[in-house]
């Protein structure tokens, strides 16, 4: 009996002691935490608007980042985007260490305008991008998106854009309609908005001849245009389009353009990225070129054009020893503003392409150096990418 009771007084007391550990653990658990005082930050100098604080649970990153203020905007234009030494580097399994994908770039993007990356696969383009959609965090710098801070608001970015993949998001075995009211519903709208906002960007954009088929029955062109409606069916400030005419033909490439400069036409503003040369020049505003991840060119496709000057003559040789002589030759000539030379090839950019040409083929006629083929042209965005990198963006591309 008296081992009996010592062991029933054993199991008390085990028992006391988890009850204990356990009711101390809840304590520490528990307990409500003394809140700190908040510091006063110190008045920011006048040439930067510091980023407001939230709650650590909407931070993006942990410490608010300097925003740099806008200079030299045109008049009576705001600016609905503006970053600050953007960068964001990503880990490589490789020797390479670290791959800075965008490497501290700079540019504000002006309410109601079409405003476009243009530069090579694998530039940064669409790594910028997805972090200004708040979809990857930048490593360092700072961004405001219609006057909030991606570092504590992106909640309140993602209200405010649409955002539109190079692969769009549509249910291939729903129609079209079936797509937007999918979104809008998606965006808490009722049945009778979301039936209203439909029609409205069915006419808008003139969908509704085919708007009860198949999405998996429509043209690159159809669908692509479908994807344009479904990111402005909650009416945002801004537009994301990465690379919105990728794959298409030269029509349904046009017919993307034109819908495209309507939403603009109707206030929306617009971020695009792409790699193709027609599409910077025929639909941006203004354009940022991107190479290596930096910003090597910015201004509308006129301003970065007349840089190079009014023509180019693309003198191509047999082999690149005759092409690096006639380099050589035409280097501090006065009829030659600057020149470019890449393998076989030399580009000359001049004044007055007309005028010039002839007497540049009577001077390596006498030089004894035969063309295999010659060309003018005006000048286009690929001939400003060329001077500013030493390659076409053609060439980049094959890289």
């Amino acid at each position: 009996m008296e081992i009996q009771d010592a062991q029933f007084i054993g199991f008390l007391i085990a028992l006391l002691a988890v009850g204990a550990v356990v009711l101390f653990a809840w304590h520490v658990v528990m307990r409500p935490r003394k809140r700190g005082t908040k510091k006063k930050v110190a008045s920011p100098a006048p040439t930067v608007i510091m980023a407001p604080a939230e709650t650590p649970t909407t931070a993006l990153f942990s410490v608010p980042v300097p925003v740099s203020v806008p200079a030299n905007l045109p008049t009576g234009q705001s600016a609905i985007i503006e970053t600050h030494n953007l960068r964001r580097t990503f880990a490589s399994r490789g020797k390479r260490g670290k791959v800075e994908a965008v490497r501290g770039i700079d540019f504000q993007v002006l309410r109601g305008e079409i405003f476009g990356l243009l530069g090579p696969n694998g530039a940064g383009k669409t790594t910028t991008m997805r972090m200004l959609c708040t979809l990857l965090i930048p490593t360092t710098g700072s961004v405001t998106i219609a006057g909030h801070s991606l570092s504590h608001q992106h909640l309140e970015i993602r209200k405010r854009i649409g955002y539109v993949s190079q692969v769009g998001g549509m249910q291939r075995e729903a129609t079209g309609r079936e797509n937007l009211m999918l979104q809008a519903k998606l965006y808490g709208m009722t049945v009778a908005e979301a039936t209203a906002r439909v029609e409205e960007l069915l006419t808008l954009l003139n969908l509704h001849e085919f708007a009860d088929r198949k999405t998996s029955t429509y043209s690159g062109g159809q669908r692509r245009i479908f994807d344009l409606a479904c990111g402005i069916v909650h009416r945002p400030e801004l537009l994301f389009l990465d690379e919105p005419s990728t794959g298409l033909d030269p029509q349904n490439r046009a017919q993307v353009w034109e819908q495209v400069k309507k939403l603009r036409d109707q206030g929306t503003t617009i971020f695009v990225t792409t790699h193709y040369l027609e599409e910077a020049d025929a639909l941006c505003d203004r354009v940022a070129i991107v190479d290596h991840g930096i910003i090597v060119a910015m201004g509308t496709p006129a301003e970065l054009k007349k840089t190079i000057g009014e023509d180019s003559i693309t003198l191509e040789f047999a082999d690149s020893t005759q092409a690096q002589y006639v380099s050589m030759l035409l280097e501090g000539s006065p009829l030659v503003r600057s020149h470019t030379l890449e393998e076989r090839t030399v580009r000359l950019y001049v004044d007055h392409g007309d005028a010039t040409l002839p007497t540049i083929l009577d001077l390596l006629h006498q030089q004894n150096r035969p063309v295999a083929r010659i060309a003018l042209a005006h000048p286009t965005l690929d001939d400003v990418f060329l001077k500013l990198t030493g390659r076409t963006l053609e060439a980049s591309e094959a890289r």
